[in-house]
């Protein structure tokens, strides 16, 4: 058999890595699972009924791009929180946010730039569909440092004239996974105008937008209104995982300009697995639905609160204004997951998973991420834990 190689040289995904890394050892008492971004706070209570209401949709065959009420909830959604009015044809329902921001690559990514292979931007730390999408277009990732030096987001203007002259997408995630890093409007407004000059797209991941602590972080869409920018330019991706602890629902939406969410549906036609149709009405009434939210957001910022708390004094310790991950420095983040697994019982990813090495350096190395998606008396438990056993008693 011949196989491609444009996937040979990607890693083991982050979670069979880590697998690998700490199934072999036992656990150093009671297990708290703090890897993976699911929410596991209460979803909506209003979702059973309406997939009773109309589990007899599940015999027909979903509408590829979303039914009329979802995307009308969608828009409406887009209207309250970017102050930005669009029709329903420049949106689509997504099956799962990776899915979209995968396929959308597929869909607009163009076979060359500027003569040459197309490059596809991201930040590094990053979420790993990004480089996958790039290889599937037979696009070169090129990975940009989000470290405390650049304020954990990329700085795309400085990446040399060469490289955005062959820039076709660039991924963007605010707020950051996995630093909880919010792009401020100066930011949007500088890599649009990069954008425009170097005529490439962004691709701005806001799955975590609805998960902070003070002022709601400003989005791409209410800064290109700002700014009057193509509506090709951007390309906006949000969720119902975590914004309505729905990770389950596998429902997300995609709004850009008519003719990237028209070759984006073109693609869904021939390729995609739309949502079913009664979950399309969970999700429209969950996008219409802000109660649920607020207190979600309420729960996040008790156990920032507490972690604020447990983590003051630690050198490097970050208070990230939105997500609900941890960045935690470490000295090395393997050692470390491996040394909280075996004696407390608290697992947790190492950053270097989430990241790839550049010229020999990875930026993830020494950092943990850390989920607070558990019950708050275990996060705190488990948050005490990781503070004793790390830099109370040292690595």
């Amino acid at each position: 058999m011949i196989f491609p190689e444009r996937f040979s040289n990607l890693p083991t995904y982050a979670f069979p890595r880590l697998r690998e890394l700490l199934d072999a050892h036992a656990p150093g008492g009671d297990v708290v699972h703090m890897t993976i971004g699911e929410p596991q706070h209460d979803f909506p209570a209003f979702v059973p009924e309406i997939i009773a209401r109309h589990v007899a949709e599940f015999r027909r065959y979903p509408d590829n791009n979303g039914i009329p009420e979802l995307l009308s909830a969608i828009t409406g959604w887009i209207a309250r929180r970017y102050g930005v009015t669009l029709p329903t044809s420049q949106v689509m329902a997504l099956n799962g946010t990776r899915e979209g921001l995968y396929n959308a690559a597929m869909a607009l990514c163009p076979e060359q730039k500027a003569g040459a292979k197309p490059l596809v931007l991201m930040p590094n730390p990053f979420y790993q569909v990004y480089a996958v999408a790039a290889l599937s277009v037979a696009a070169d990732p090129v990975y940009v440092a989000a470290t405390a030096e650049t304020g954990f987001m990329p700085d795309f203007a400085g990446l040399p004239e060469e490289v955005l002259q062959r820039t076709a997408i660039t991924y963007i995630c605010s707020p950051a996974n996995p630093q909880g890093t919010v792009a401020s409007r100066d930011y949007w407004r500088d890599l649009l105008a990069l954008a425009e000059k170097h005529d490439f797209q962004i691709f701005a991941d806001e799955c975590y937008s609805e998960i902070y602590r003070d002022a709601a972080p400003i989005g791409i869409l209410t800064v290109a209104a700002e700014v009057g920018a193509d509506p090709e330019r951007v390309v906006l991706f949000n969720s119902l995982s975590k914004r309505s602890n729905l990770a389950g629902l596998r429902s997300g939406l995609v709004a850009g300009g008519p003719k990237s969410i028209a070759r984006i549906r073109q693609l869904r036609a021939f390729s995609g697995a739309p949502l079913p149709k009664p979950l399309q009405y969970v999700a429209a009434a969950a996008w219409a639905d802000e109660d649920h939210v607020v207190e979600n957001r309420r729960l996040y910022a008790g156990k920032f609160d507490i972690a604020d708390e447990i983590f003051a004094g630690v050198p490097g310790y970050t208070s990230p204004p939105a997500g609900f991950f941890l960045w935690l420095p470490v000295k090395d983040g393997e050692q470390a997951a491996v040394r909280l697994w075996t004696e407390t019982g608290v697992r947790v990813l190492p950053g270097a998973y989430l990241s790839r090495d550049v010229n020999g350096e990875n930026p993830g190395k020494n950092y943990i991420r850390v989920a607070l998606v558990a019950p708050i008396k275990e996060t705190q438990r488990a948050l005490i834990q990781i503070r004793d056993c790390l830099y109370v008693r040292g690595e």
